[in-house]
């Protein structure tokens, strides 16, 4: 069996078969170029469209990312169908079929995390700018795409999270409402007068100008603590305009100088030591003298 005449055979054969199917793959690959046109038009189009509305920045990515994906699942079904003569889309829905629950296993996460942030975008909610926590992640939310977040933290990490996880575990949007309320233990000595040192503290809370002045300040005496009677201190104050971190050392410094000024103590840790029995208190002999 000449072996080399058969490979000649199979080679030739082949090379027609692609000069043959040449035409159409080319016209297969300008329907995809012709696609990719027709999506970037048709994006900005709808982009220009929903900029003038008010949705939200997540919700206007959702509708382009949709825009583009259905011209490109029609784009790439004409393309094939240009490029094999045998396939039709419903033959490939067909085939589709069988296999559905395998991929499906095969995708599982990918497709969870797809409707996730389907509805993520959907929900009016946790917007981009957002400042939220969840699973003891903190941050701002940077972007949203249909697979994952993207969580800039304070410190200044990205962190790139899947939908899933965002709309599967509780999260804190801690800029849904511009004015939080925030608080603060002072503890003072037991043998202040705490009538007496209520008010001081309290004044000097709402003598800080970023602090609500309509919502208020409370100071409730809430405990008896080891060396101190503790105070809760409460305040309101807007997160967007205000940085906390600020806000609050200045609320410490004013109340740690209004009770100095008052001579109300902020009392250290005290300890005190108790024996079952007697100690024995012996003088300490003297140092022997250096001559």
């Amino acid at each position: 069996m000449n072996y080399v005449a058969i490979l000649q055979d199979e080679l030739e054969a082949m090379g027609k078969a692609f000069v043959q199917a040449l035409p159409s793959l080319i016209i297969a690959l300008v329907v995809l170029f012709a696609t990719w046109v027709v999506a970037r038009i048709a994006v900005s189009a709808v982009s220009r469209l929903t900029g003038r509305t008010t949705l939200r920045d997540d919700l206007k990515q959702l509708i382009d990312t949709l825009i583009r994906l259905v011209v490109w699942i029609f784009g790439v079904l004409i393309a094939l169908t240009v490029a094999i003569p045998s396939f039709t889309p419903a033959g490939a829905f067909a085939s589709l079929g069988v296999g559905a629950l395998a991929i499906g296993f095969a995708f599982q996460d990918i497709f969870e995390n797809f409707l996730a942030g389907v509805l993520i975008m959907l929900r009016e909610k946790m917007n981009i700018g957002d400042t939220i926590e969840c699973e003891g992640l903190l941050g701002k939310v940077e972007k949203i795409t249909l697979r994952e977040t993207h969580i800039r933290q304070f410190s200044g990490e990205l962190t790139v999270v899947p939908n899933s996880m965002l709309f599967k575990n509780p999260v804190e949007i801690y800029t849904d409402q511009p004015l939080r309320r925030f608080d603060i233990v002072v503890g003072v000595s037991y043998d202040t007068d705490l009538s007496k040192a209520q008010p001081v503290i309290q004044s000097a809370v709402e003598s800080i100008e970023a602090v609500d002045k309509e919502k208020g300040v409370v100071v409730f005496a809430q405990e008896f603590n080891s060396s101190s009677v503790d105070f809760l201190v409460q305040w309101w104050t807007n997160t967007v305009d205000q940085d906390l971190r600020q806000t609050k050392s200045e609320i410490v410094f004013a109340v740690k100088a209004a009770l100095d000024d008052a001579g109300i103590e902020i009392p250290f840790p005290y300890v005190t030591n108790t024996f079952k029995e007697p100690l024995p208190v012996q003088k300490a002999p003297e140092a022997a003298n250096v001559a």
